[in-house]
């Protein structure tokens, strides 16, 4: 069990970022916004890493 209550307050603002990024993603590809399309998908991929990141257990987290 990770212990980190810091880090999963932090997964959870990755999450909401991603989506955002998918709200701007898809806002761009409906209005043909090109700038908001790429910003949208950058958000997506830096949410999502980050995500993955924060919910990794370190070693320092032993139960």
């Amino acid at each position: 069990m990770i212990r980190g209550e810091g880090r999963i307050v932090a997964a959870l603002g990755a999450v909401f970022l991603t989506l955002g990024g998918i709200h701007a993603a898809l806002r761009g590809l409906l209005f043909d916004e090109t700038a908001v399309t790429y910003y949208g998908v950058l958000a997506i991929l830096i949410g999502a890493a980050s995500f993955v990141v924060m919910l990794t257990p370190l070693p320092s987290d032993e139960p």
